[in-house]
């Protein structure tokens, strides 16, 4: 009977196990866009650092996430369970608040002077700046280092934020510890994957400028790919990253809004009845409309914004 009991607590710990890691999935897939906007700001964040100060500062950031996603994940759980009313309307306050936030860094991209404007995000400095630190003797290094780091752990609270929100919409329905077991391997598989990525990321430059210097030709044109390659896998992430926040917020916009799913959804089954290519065009067409859908919530989200900010001078 012992042994039998046994068992049963493997199986049941199994189940607990498998049933985390669906609800894990789930999430990742829904919070892609946040991910891969977290990955290129951050890797972004570190260019300009000094070589040796490069992984000092990406572990000093990824304890700082650890920190934001220990502090937001009991405060999900403890709206999960006093207000779970109040997740479906944090779902979409996070769905447009991403679209806003894709819809400005369009318009920070093609309006704004990287050394003329501020730093797109919050920490950030503008070349201007870097380039001032590095030749002003009088410039404290170390000083202007803590704040990056600083600045780069205040962004990534926001983009934690949107991650938790979005994943407890998930799985709101689940029981508690399910909730809490999935919320640590999301923090843990999300801080590790990221940060690891950043790392990498970073010492792609070190790597192709070690091995154009070896005397093997092969390494050689190895490196010269790798140096080649580095900047335009940062502006890949970045462009990625911004079109899955329009197709993320989108879509919990979409969900949101009963009608508007039906919809849509009504005109991909139909687009997914056409012979041959149905069977692309139905998911292709309901992936445009949520990007569709997202670019339209982020630009009526930045004319609030915008109109609150212009009464708020006025009055001032």
């Amino acid at each position: 009977m012992a042994g039998a009991g046994f068992f049963a607590l493997l199986d049941d710990i199994a189940s607990l196990l498998d049933d985390i890691a669906g609800m894990s999935k789930m999430a990742v897939e829904k919070t892609a866009g946040v991910i891969g906007d977290d990955l290129a700001l951050n890797a972004q964040q570190v260019t300009g650092i000094s070589t040796n100060r490069e992984l000092p500062v990406v572990w000093a950031v990824a304890k700082g996430s650890l920190l934001n996603k220990a502090i937001l994940v009991p405060l999900a759980l403890l709206i999960s369970w006093l207000a779970n009313w109040a997740v479906k309307p944090l779902l979409m306050i996070g769905g447009a608040y991403l679209c806003y936030e894709g819809v400005e860094k369009i318009l920070h991209k093609f309006f704004h002077h990287s050394d003329e404007h501020p730093a797109e995000h919050p920490g950030e400095p503008t070349n201007a700046e870097r380039i001032e630190a590095l030749q002003d003797p009088e410039v404290d290094l170390l000083a202007l280092e803590k704040e990056r780091i600083w600045g780069a752990i205040r962004t990534d609270f926001i983009l934690s934020a949107e991650i938790i929100v979005i994943s407890l919409g998930v799985f709101a329905a689940e029981p508690l510890y399910k909730q809490l077991g999935a919320f640590i391997v999301i923090s843990l598989a999300m801080t590790i994957g990221v940060y690891g990525l950043v790392a990498a990321i970073v010492k792609l430059d070190d790597l192709g400028l070690r091995w154009i210097n070896k005397k093997n030709p092969v390494l050689k044109k190895l490196g010269k790919g790798i140096l080649w390659f580095a900047p335009w896998l940062l502006k890949f992430l970045s462009v990625a990253g911004t079109l899955a926040m329009f197709l993320v917020g989108g879509e919990i916009i979409m969900h949101g809004i009963a009608p508007l799913y039906d919809q849509v959804h009504h005109w991909s089954e139909a687009a997914g009845k056409l012979p041959l290519v149905g069977w692309l065009t139905g998911s292709l067409l309901e992936l445009a409309i949520a990007i569709v859908v997202g670019v339209l919530t982020g630009l009526c989200v930045l004319g609030l914004v915008q109109g609150g900010k212009l009464l708020w001078r006025k009055k001032a």
